[in-house]
């Protein structure tokens, strides 16, 4: 989708910024920028290398850019991804062809709450047991079935970057023990508090009760009653939760995943519902997308799947959609790019 970067009423004499917003399978995407751009053009992906040349500002949702594509955005001076995720970005040929690449930070824009949010929805659903009380309710069943309770439970937050960061925030008023792993760790000087949120003595650390990094993983995974992947998607974490990760979890522990799909070994989580090792699956991101309704992972009663909605919320796209304009004005004026995360 391409905004219309010419107005009859332009002044053709001066020089004009075309944004580029390409089309997704997420329609609520779409349907929000007819709402905040009003008329719009088309460009299917497919189609996009034919097209990319002509604009400055390109924003990604679920677009592959690879050196082929960008080789062919000759005026192409910066790629802004929909949110956090940059794994579908050639950042190294982009580099090579003077694009700058960013994402939108989720703490800034209510992305990284939206996520926690559906992080807990998830795990709750899967404490009381959703599709076995929808079944309840269809048989007209009273009190049945009996669920569990996050009171006292030890969760380990496998990734804390912003959205490990909100969910921890919200978890701790359920009285539950917060674990977690970190590539490195900041000292308590560099640590940033996340807002209104009552801190003791200035530090964030009070939110975690046990700290770990990579390395760790297995033994906080043995510990946990719920794991909770908020990890960034890139060549070391793909597939990390594979069979020897899901086999090192308690025997009836849950898994809930709300980062990308690639980072779930689907075969090992098959197996281990198959088995009841696994106690349970939420998942708000797939293997494959669009999700495959007769996949047989949907068979067990234990698995909650929602259609990748974790950042999907009015506020969230509302804000990413001010962050994109504001950056665009930023970028047409010449002045330094705000509110933004360069990677390169």
């Amino acid at each position: 989708m391409s905004s219309m970067a010419e107005k009859k009423d332009v002044d053709k004499d001066k020089p004009i910024t075309r944004v580029l917003f390409l089309r997704t399978t997420f329609s609520s995407f779409t349907n929000l920028y007819q709402r905040v751009l009003g008329e719009v053009d088309d460009v299917p992906l497919k189609q996009v290398p034919d097209h990319i040349g002509n604009y400055d500002l390109c924003v990604s949702k679920n677009m592959l850019f690879d050196s082929n594509v960008l080789s062919r955005a000759k005026q192409l001076k910066l790629i802004m991804q929909f949110g956090v995720g940059l794994e579908g970005i050639d950042i190294d040929a982009a580099t090579k062809h003077g694009i700058k690449v960013a994402r939108i930070p989720g703490d800034a824009t209510g992305n990284a709450a939206s996520c926690a949010e559906m992080a807990i929805y998830l795990t709750l659903g899967l404490l009381r047991k959703q599709n076995e009380m929808q079944i309840s309710v269809l048989q007209k069943m009273l009190g049945e079935p009996i669920g569990e309770t996050l009171l006292g439970k030890t969760v380990f937050i496998m990734g804390f970057g912003n959205i490990g960061i909100d969910l921890a925030k919200r978890l701790k008023p359920f009285d539950v023990k917060i674990i977690a792993t970190k590539r490195s760790w900041p000292s308590n000087s560099e640590v940033l508090i996340p807002k209104a949120f009552p801190t003791q003595n200035g530090v964030l650390d009070d939110l975690v009760d046990e700290k770990g990094s990579h390395g760790d993983i297995y033994e906080f995974a043995s510990k946990a009653d719920i794991v909770v992947c908020c990890l960034s998607m890139n060549k070391e974490t793909v597939g990390i939760l594979n069979k020897p990760f899901i086999s090192s979890m308690k025997k009836g522990a849950l898994l809930v995943n709300i980062a990308r799909g690639g980072l779930l070994d689907y075969e090992a989580v098959v197996q281990h519902l198959e088995s009841g090792h696994l106690g349970g699956l939420g998942i708000d991101v797939a293997w494959k997308e669009p999700f495959d309704p007769n996949d047989p992972v949907l068979k067990f009663k234990n698995v909650i799947l929602t259609p990748h909605v974790a950042g999907v919320t009015e506020h969230s796209y509302r804000s990413m959609a001010k962050v994109i304009g504001d950056v665009a004005l930023q970028l047409h004026a010449g002045k330094p790019l705000k509110g933004i995360e360069l990677v390169n």
